[in-house]
């Protein structure tokens, strides 16, 4: 029993000296030095856990007591140790770790994540060949630069290694808050990136071809809007330039607006095109076609015309060859990949989602304010003073 107790002592203060050691370095790296700090928390009380054989037991105690010992710190309830000791096993878990890496050598995109990791390894060799120990402090390094409740919610959210990592990147590159995370998960974001039907291997030089692939999702979701049918493709048109914030979003990082209706002339005749964005990374011009309805062949056709357009009249020397993409609220992935098999233009087709109002029998099964007010009630009251 004495020893028991001498041992948590030990343990308590040295979670309360690497508590103060955090603090120090907050001014310096307050995020990342804060996650480093939850993980090796998780670390020290998982290793007690093991080799003492205590049980859970022991959180709502180092809860009490670092809250009585250090009531300023903020984010110790029994709810956060434990999460902190999950994350910790999450990315300890090193037999797993290298065929987890391993997988994501697929796409240009995973490659960063790949990049990254032998960055703040700072070593030759591949990131699967690295020891273990490495490997998972490099995981470790790489979770440390999203903030605690991506994490949590992360690994609440997302069971697979690998796809986690996607989003740790994906959230990285663009500045995802929580709630955008969230919502990219909830829609199979790493499912969708890179799927749609393209003939980009074809016309276009690598690498762009496979930055360009990677830039298109199947399909898109536009569940800001509530269309209900018939609508007609003006109204989606208006729907997406009037959350042009919403839209832009979904489409990704580096699109800017340029125009919706967008007019060229050619030969004395007027054409316009749906929406025009220049792509930032991609150093080219976008031409986005909205249809309603079955993707048709004859569509391809137009926007090989359009691209064409744009690329004698907009394009500058130092651009890159202009991409279509044509939504469509279903395609047959066949017939789109024949359609575009002999088109001169690199041209993207993709479906488009949208949310439509509730029906009735849905509405009832919704919960009512009352209901949601208890549940956050019941939230505050577990003491999830989560950071």
């Amino acid at each position: 029993m004495t020893t028991d107790l001498t041992l948590y002592t030990d343990l308590l203060g040295d979670i309360k000296a690497r508590i103060r050691q955090a603090q120090v370095k907050a001014t310096l790296s307050a995020n990342a030095e804060m996650i480093l700090m939850y993980l090796d928390v998780g670390r020290m009380v998982s290793e007690k856990q093991e080799m003492e054989g205590w049980g859970t037991a022991v959180i709502p105690r180092l809860a009490k007591d670092i809250r009585n010992d250090m009531p300023e710190v903020k984010g110790f309830s029994k709810r956060n140790i434990g999460r902190m000791i999950a994350l910790y096993r999450e990315y300890a878990q090193a037999a797993i770790l290298p065929q987890a890496v391993a997988k994501l050598k697929s796409s240009p995109m995973d490659q960063q994540i790949i990049a990254e990791m032998i960055e703040m390894g700072k070593g030759p060799h591949p990131v699967a060949q690295l020891p273990i120990n490495d490997l998972s402090a490099n995981l470790q390094q790489l979770v440390a630069k999203i903030p605690w409740g991506h994490n949590i919610l992360l690994m609440e959210k997302v069971k697979n290694l690998s796809t986690r990592l996607w989003y740790i990147q994906q959230t990285i590159e663009h500045g995802w808050s929580r709630d955008m995370l969230g919502e990219m998960i909830k829609s199979n974001a790493h499912e969708r990136q890179g799927a749609a039907v393209t003939n980009f291997g074809q016309r276009l030089p690598s690498p762009q071809s496979d930055l360009a692939r990677q830039l298109l999702k199947d399909p898109y979701i536009f569940d800001f809007l509530t269309l209900e049918e018939p609508f007609h493709e003006r109204e989606l048109e208006t729907g997406l330039v009037r959350h042009l914030e919403k839209f832009l979003l979904e489409l990704g990082q580096g699109f800017a607006f340029v125009g919706r209706q967008y007019h060229l002339e050619v030969s004395d005749k007027d054409f316009y095109i749906d929406l025009l964005f220049y792509h930032l990374r991609l150093r080219c011009f976008v031409v986005i076609e909205l249809k309603k309805g079955d993707f048709k062949p004859e569509y391809a056709g137009k926007m090989n015309f359009y691209c064409s357009v744009v690329d004698d009249k907009l394009k500058h020397d130092t651009d890159q060859p202009t991409i279509g993409l044509i939504l469509c609220q279903t395609k047959d992935r066949i017939l789109a990949e024949y359609a575009l098999r002999d088109i001169n233009k690199p041209i993207g087709v993709s479906d488009y989602e949208l949310t439509r109002a509730l029906p009735e029998s849905l509405k009832s099964a919704l919960p009512t304010i009352e209901q949601i007010e208890a549940e956050l009630q019941n939230e505050v009251e577990n003491g999830d003073d989560e950071p």
